[in-house]
């Protein structure tokens, strides 16, 4: 009895002891117990993200290697890292806090999506001393892949880019390194895992499902964006897992910057670009000397609207004596638009002409980026511009297997405006901007536009990657539009007029009236006369082009009754004039209508709607000595619209439209006004006397 009295006491007391135990072992480590060590011996782009992500989760850094020159090897293709090893092992010598938690984790690559709480939590639940991120493939070594332990589920193979452990686990684990800086300390570290005597001494494990770090070399498909509660986090769609630590490892880099263009904060659908505004430096509140900027302008393909490029760069509001030109132009076509700017401005301007091997900004686009705020630490960012009416802008959001175009994910709301901010992207092209001192650092190669087979944009994205240099694109402003350059003709005097198919908004914007839009919203259709409506459609460059344009044609009829150019051959009221088939611009004039006209038609006329087809499209002259009027007619429409080309008093005397039947007439036609009014029967008019000058009107005779 009294035996079983003791054995009785005895269990009881272990039922008391081993909870204490268990609380002990269990106790919460706090934040203060952790700091996070890492290798940095340059600050790179991809460091500062890093550090950005660790300030918004408030861990504490401490960086080794800082100012040394990197020793560890390129090990993006063979193995290296070993001056890792060697620095962490020094640094771990100053550490005396047995309780102290380390996580050593790669700077570049790497951006943390959760804070240090949760961190420490998860180290906790593994009950290991020392956890390693995992990974799907095995490296450097293939041949050691059978005497990695085994999960029943999970990934196998260990990686040295991320591990967190106890100061004193860490210690033993690199007591043993005596190897050179390039050796691969992945291969170290692994032999010490693969070990069974030293894997239980040290007490290591790996982090197989991914709770605290992913790697996204060999696992990209297993990683989606979980967007929830303002917040951003990469989760492992394989086993479930939201890590805390993303690591875009090996081959990744670009996958990384996808990721931290959302992760944890950057985007988020409740708060936009939440780091969009960081670091900009609004150029009103400078207080010295304004940044000087050097354009580089090269055209080197016929290219529509390059003139409008150069009023467009007068009119930014930059002081001229900080800008510096660089002109490149290599197509003769567009020589007198060059020597025009340079007659005009070039005292303005520092300006030089040649050849120059870093570009700035391109040809083939419209943009005022120099009008917004700059962020000095962004050293390439372009402002994104787009092809009207299409997906096609002057950034790629992913690149392909062979280096090529690929869409991202958030390409098509990117360039559609439903998400607005600033994107890491893998290329630029067109126009962007570099700041002066990486082209004299990092990017400071003679052969920085060359890459093999490449084109210019192609090679210097190419070699801005592989150097760590990050490259953005904002779409937080319209900045203006990229051009289509396809079919552009060069056989007129004015091309850019034959654009409205391939750049209509550039074309409407060169030659659509002002205000042409606020016809209806501001009642600008005035009535002179019984349905006769009057109102602003072509701007005074869009007149001006079009009489030079027939001018420059010069086949002006002889205003007989005899018209080989018309069905019949015989025109009952003539006129001096050129049609529009001659200069091959009807389909051009039949989308003006379509798109100018018709809409107008159908409000003032309701119930009437048109395709815009003509039977007649052509530009009259009037002047004294050839045809000064044109006699009472009916025309031969349903409607007639009639532009005045130029400016009454300015241009010439006289002229104007009589309609008899009112007894009404329009005698001051206003430059780039249309009029329009019925064609048969109601309106018999007459082209009222020219008395000195020349007076220009287009005419189309519009039938459904």
């Amino acid at each position: 009895m009294r035996d079983f009295s003791l054995l009785i006491l005895a269990w009881m007391s272990l039922l008391v002891v081993l909870p204490v135990i268990r609380c002990k072992e269990q106790r919460e480590l706090s934040e203060g117990n952790l700091l996070v060590v890492t290798v940095a011996t340059k600050e790179t782009d991809g460091f500062r993200r890093f550090m950005r992500s660790a300030r918004h989760f408030n861990y504490t850094i401490k960086v080794l290697g800082r100012g040394e020159p990197w020793k560890g090897g390129d090990y993006m293709t063979t193995p290296g890292g070993g001056q890792k090893v060697r620095l962490l092992k020094a640094g771990l010598q100053e550490m005396k806090e047995e309780d102290k938690v380390i996580l050593f984790i790669d700077s570049y690559d790497v951006v943390f999506a959760s804070g240090p709480k949760e961190l420490l939590k998860k180290f906790q639940q593994t009950r290991h001393k020392v956890v390693f991120s995992a990974e799907t493939l095995i490296w450097p070594d293939r041949h050691l892949e059978d005497k990695h332990p085994h999960f029943r589920e999970g990934k196998r193979f260990l990686g040295s880019g991320g591990f967190i452990g106890y100061v004193p686990n860490l210690k033993e684990m690199v007591a043993d390194w005596t190897g050179e800086d390039n050796d691969s300390d992945q291969l170290f570290f692994t032999k010490i895992y693969i070990n069974p005597e030293k894997r239980k001494s040290i007490n290591i494990t790996l982090d197989n499902r991914c709770r605290m770090f992913q790697n996204l070399h060999g696992s990209l498909d297993e990683v989606v964006l979980k967007f929830e509660d303002g917040q951003v986090r990469a989760r492992n769609v394989l086993y479930d897992t939201l890590p805390v630590v993303v690591h875009g490892n090996g081959p990744t880099k670009l996958q990384i910057n996808y990721l931290s263009n959302y992760i944890p904060t950057v985007w988020t659908f409740e708060t936009g670009c939440s780091g969009c505004l960081e670091d900009l430096r609004p150029l009103s509140g400078l207080k010295s000397e304004y940044p000087l900027v050097v354009i580089g302008i090269f055209i080197q393909q016929p290219t529509p609207f390059v003139s409008v490029f150069f009023e467009s760069l007068l009119k930014l509001e930059y002081p001229k004596n900080r800008l510096k030109l660089f002109i490149y132009n290599q197509e003769q076509h567009h020589e007198v638009e060059v020597s025009s700017f340079l007659k005009d401005h070039e005292k303005a301007y520092q300006v030089h002409l040649g050849f120059l091997s870093h570009t700035i900004f391109g040809s083939g686009f419209k943009c005022d980026v120099m009008n917004h705020p700059l962020s000095p630490f962004r050293p390439i960012i372009a402002p994104m511009i787009t092809r009207e009416g299409r997906l096609w802008t002057n950034f790629w959001g992913a690149l392909s297997a062979d280096g090529y175009y690929a869409r991202s994910e958030d390409y098509v709301d990117i360039v559609q405006g439903r998400r607005v901010g600033v994107w890491n992207v893998p290329y630029l092209t067109k126009v962007y901007l570099v700041k002066a001192s990486l082209l004299h650092e990092e990017l400071s190669s003679n052969d920085l536009f060359s890459s093999g087979t490449l084109d210019l944009d192609m090679a210097f994205c190419h070699n801005a990657r592989n150097k760590g240099v990050f490259m953005y694109v904002t779409n937080m402003h319209t900045f203006g539009r990229m051009l289509s350059t396809e079919n552009y003709q060069m056989s007129h005097l004015h091309n850019d007029l034959w654009q409205i198919f391939e750049n209509p908004k550039d074309w409407e914007e060169r030659y659509i009236h002002e205000n042409y839009t606020k016809i209806m919203r501001d009642k600008l259709i005035e009535t002179p006369c019984p349905d006769v409506y009057w109102f602003p459609l072509f701007s005074d460059i869009g007149c001006d082009h079009i009489v030079q344009e027939m001018e420059n044609f010069g086949q002006w009829s002889g205003g007989r009754n005899t018209d080989t150019r018309i069905q019949g051959g015989y025109e009952n009221v003539p006129t001096i004039d050129i049609h529009m088939t001659q200069i091959n611009y009807e389909k051009e004039w039949q989308k003006l209508l379509l798109d100018y006209i018709a809409p107008i038609t159908e409000t003032m006329y309701p119930g009437y709607y048109t395709k815009a087809q003509f039977d007649l499209a052509f530009v009259v002259r009037y002047k004294p000595d050839e045809q000064p009027f044109l006699r009472p007619h009916h025309d031969a429409s349903t409607f007639t619209i009639n532009i005045a080309l130029n400016q009454k008093v300015l241009d010439y005397q006289g002229g104007g439209c009589r309609f008899i039947r009112y007894n009404c007439s329009v005698e001051a036609p206003r430059k780039g006004w249309a009029l329009m009014h019925p064609g048969r029967l109601t309106h018999y008019h007459e082209g009222l006397r020219t008395t000195a000058g020349t007076r220009y009107i287009a005419v189309s005779f519009v039938d459904p």
